[in-house]
């Protein structure tokens, strides 16, 4: 085990970013476990309210994000100090990215279904830093041949490329394709080719006028939305927490 560390993590400098990732999903677990039991009024927990002030734990997290991304840099990669420096930042990040609805919402939005997107961030960060740390090279420039790489030009023109698709990508709406597809080839690319999501800008641009391809958007998009929505949520629910459930208004008939 400590060779295979030492020979995947260690040697190649990755030892930092994988502390860093360990450090951020346990510190977003732990968070999440923390805040389950404040919600039900179990353990010693309690919300942090000094003078009346409800400190969120983005705040701590902003601080420790910040001393550990200078103390990363000022460190270099090696040694006990860039250790430590990725630590703190992993634990920072957690914290901030465990309450990211409510920076992008300005509002408390924790318990919500708008604070899902903060689950969604979490595990979309840790994937995305998983597979830098399995060897996977932005763009896939790591499947270029020998002779490819000797070529400045044509490493370029596949940077451009796939940075092409993942643009369209983004324009149509597919944000999980795009960011995979900026690590992952041609999943950019099956996310520009494919109908874009009927409230995108593409669509709104393209498809005003053409109103079967309107049509086969808000199709498949209801579709997939309603193949997939459960899952996603049972998922988002195990991971942070099912959100407050709005009760309907009652009128008088």
């Amino acid at each position: 085990m400590g060779h295979w560390l030492h020979e995947n993590f260690v040697e190649p400098g990755k030892l930092p970013m994988l502390l860093a990732l360990s450090a951020f999903v346990l510190t977003f677990g732990v968070t999440r476990m923390i805040t389950r039991l404040i919600r039900a009024g179990k353990g010693p927990f309690r919300n942090v309210t000094p003078g009346g002030v409800h400190v969120h734990h983005v705040v701590p997290g902003v601080v420790l994000t910040v001393l550990g991304g200078f103390g990363a840099v000022a460190s270099g990669r090696e040694g006990v100090g860039a250790s430590l420096c990725a630590v703190i930042f992993g634990v920072g990040a957690g914290l901030m990215l465990d309450e990211f609805a409510m920076i992008l919402h300005m509002d408390d939005v924790y318990w919500t279904e708008q604070g899902r997107q903060s689950v969604e961030v979490v595990v979309l960060t840790a994937a995305l830093v998983g597979l830098f740390l399995a060897g996977f090279s932005p763009l896939g420039v790591d499947e270029l041949s020998d002779d490819e790489q000797q070529g400045r030009l044509s490493i370029v023109l596949t940077l451009v490329v796939n940075f092409a698709f993942v643009l369209i990508a983004l324009f149509k709406g597919k944000v999980r394709m795009a960011v995979l597809g900026a690590l992952i080839p041609f999943v950019a690319l099956v996310g520009a080719v494919r109908l874009a999501r009927p409230a995108s800008p593409w669509a709104k641009r393209f498809y005003r006028n053409r109103h079967r391809a309107r049509s086969r958007s808000v199709l498949r998009a209801y579709h997939h939305d309603r193949r997939w929505a459960g899952p996603r949520r049972r998922f988002q629910d195990l991971i942070g927490g099912a959100p407050d459930r709005v009760p309907l208004p009652t009128g008088k008939p």
